[in-house]
This record gives C-alpha cells, sequence and structure tokens, in this order.
C-alpha cells in the first residue's frame, strides 16, 4: 500500500518535481547497486542484506515516480549514467581486491553517502507538507541502512 495520498497532490513547483526525479534515479541507482553487490559478495547473509535493501529501495523509487507523476512530471524510470558508473567501478574493485566484502561494501557506503544527501537536500526544501512527511520516510530507511553499511565496513576489515 502506497504511503502517498491525495495531500501530496498539491501542485508542486517544477523544479522541486525535477528535484523528485532526480531522486527517484537515486534510489534506482541504489537498488541496482545493491542487487550487483549481493551477487559479488562471498557472505550470504550480507548478499541477503544488499537483495533486502534492494527492495527497499526499489519501493522507494515507485512512491517517488507516483508523486512525480501526480504533479505532472516525468518520470525516467532507468538510473543515471552516474549511477552505472559507480556500479562499474564498485565490481571493478571487488575483483582486483583481495578483500572482495569490505571492498564492496566500501563502495556501497560511499553511494550511500550521496543518497543519504540527497534526501537531506530535498527534505530542506519541503518542511511541513505530506511530500515532507514521505521524504521524511524514506530518509529514515536510507539513514538505517547507511548506518549498518558503515558498520559493516568496519567490521569487515579484516574479513
Amino acid at each position: 500500500m502506497s504511503i502517498l495520498t491525495k495531500n501530496t497532490e498539491c501542485n508542486l513547483e517544477p523544479e522541486f518535481v525535477s528535484n523528485l526525479q532526480t531522486l527517484h534515479q537515486a534510489n534506482i541507482d541504489s537498488s541496482k547497486g545493491f542487487k550487483e553487490a549481493a551477487q559479488d559478495v562471498k557472505n550470504s547473509q550480507l548478499a541477503a542484506n544488499f537483495l533486502k535493501w534492494s527492495q527497499e529501495r526499489s519501493h522507494q523509487a515507485l512512491e517517488l515516480a507516483e508523486l512525480v507523476e501526480i504533479n505532472d512530471g516525468e518520470v525516467n524510470r532507468e538510473g543515471t549514467w552516474l549511477g552505472s558508473l559507480h556500479r562499474a567501478y564498485m565490481s571493478l574493485k571487488a575483483a582486483v581486491s583481495s578483500d572482495d566484502d569490505h571492498a564492496i561494501l566500501a563502495e556501497a557506503e560511499r553511494g550511500e553517502d550521496y543518497i543519504k544527501e540527497a534526501y537531506e537536500d530535498l527534505l530542506k526544501e519541503s518542511p511541513g507538507t505530506a511530500v515532507n512527511d514521505l521524504l521524511q520516510h524514506q530518509y529514515a530507511s536510507v539513514k538505517a541502512t547507511h548506518d549498518r553499511v558503515r558498520v559493516l565496513r568496519d567490521a569487515c576489515k579484516s574479513c
């Protein structure tokens, strides 16, 4: 069930809708990155976490796409070229690194820094609105995942 309601149909400014689209694409990039990371790690529990986070980001992307559409924005259902480049870099780094899981976690944490900052920037533009409620809800998930990835990365220095 979607968190969106009629209250989120609020005739958002075109620039804000464009920023929502950028955040939508960042969630697509993150989902794809976690899915690819799940295939590259050795640890099965870590792979399961990556797949869970991939699904969460995919769901968030769908919610953002719905919000963009109900505000008459164009939804680009693909990630960004920068996200593709980052995933390729993650795969290359894991392939040449002697501590694959740590390298993958380090790159995942770097990607999490990006999406966390993107949410923080957009939240500054939407205080007190129904859109802010959705963004706060998603940001809480992003922040929790970011912090968990960082803890796993730090714990995996010797794995």
